[in-house]
């Protein structure tokens, strides 16, 4: 089982979309076993799979701060991937664990106790964190993996790029095995001469770790979450759908690497 943290602390640069459709790729097109754990308050990767966010019996805010099972909060929905959603109740976390001496670890407490219990047999567990450092992205950087940076190619990205990275270097003292597992380009116009520069930059500075696929601004990944859907239920054949696949195909050539190396 590989557990993937999708996370920049810059807002708007289509974490969201990928974590949706990252999942949404593995679950639908390479018939994986796939949970997607919200770990944003606003919520917007519950609605994009179609739940309604404010009619959920158990959220993460029920898994992290009333121990309630990670097994009890995981719901099915009809784009062929579970998930544990998230809304407000996940706002202000960071005051409710002041003081709790494990909290960096509830997240990962919750999954080991699952996973003993027989209840998280997943292929690939994806979470969309919060666009910021908050103790709910601690929680899931002591628990990943690796993490997938999406990139708007803009000049103030590089910023927080670099932030992060400096975040994640830090954490390592809690999880040994964090680590970035790559860098994708969002919201991506070949056009546009500023995004070109900052696309080289970024391939200068991380090298491999940048993926091949960028995602190109697209009309149809934008419209596909009002209807509560992925992009490839939405209109399979769109750029957006295309780009999403080809990602899709690196993260498993990834994983393939790491379990033959």
């Amino acid at each position: 089982m590989e557990i993937i943290a999708i996370a920049n602390q810059k807002g708007g640069v289509g974490k969201t979309t990928t974590t949706v459709n990252l999942a949404a790729a593995l679950a639908i097109i390479a018939k994986k076993r796939v949970l997607l754990i919200d770990l944003d308050s606003q919520g917007n990767a519950t609605t994009s799979v179609g739940l309604d966010k404010n009619a959920l019996e158990y959220t993460m805010a029920d898994v992290l701060l009333d121990g309630v099972s990670l097994q009890d909060a995981i719901l099915s929905t009809d784009i062929g991937l579970d998930v544990i959603g998230a809304n407000r109740d996940l706002a202000g976390i960071d005051v409710s664990l002041a003081g709790v001496a494990d909290a960096p670890f509830l997240l990962k407490q919750a999954m080991a106790d699952a996973k003993m219990a027989g209840k998280l047999e997943y292929d690939y567990i994806v979470m969309d964190c919060a666009p910021s450092l908050s103790m709910i992205t601690v929680n899931a950087f002591a628990a990943t993996d690796g993490v997938i940076i999406p990139m708007q190619c803009e000049y103030y990205a590089l910023e927080g790029v670099a932030d992060l990275i400096a975040t994640i270097d830090k954490l390592k003292s809690i999880n040994e095995s964090l680590h970035i597992r790559g860098v994708v380009r969002t919201l991506f116009d070949y056009r546009n001469t500023l995004a070109q520069d900052v696309s080289g930059e970024l391939e200068r500075h991380f090298g491999d770790l940048v993926y091949q696929t960028s995602i190109p601004r697209n009309v149809r990944l934008a419209e596909a979450p009002s209807f509560g859907q992925s992009i490839f239920t939405y209109e399979k054949s769109s750029k957006g759908a295309i780009a999403y696949h080809k990602l899709m195909n690196e993260g498993i050539a990834q994983t393939k690497a790491k379990s033959n190396g």
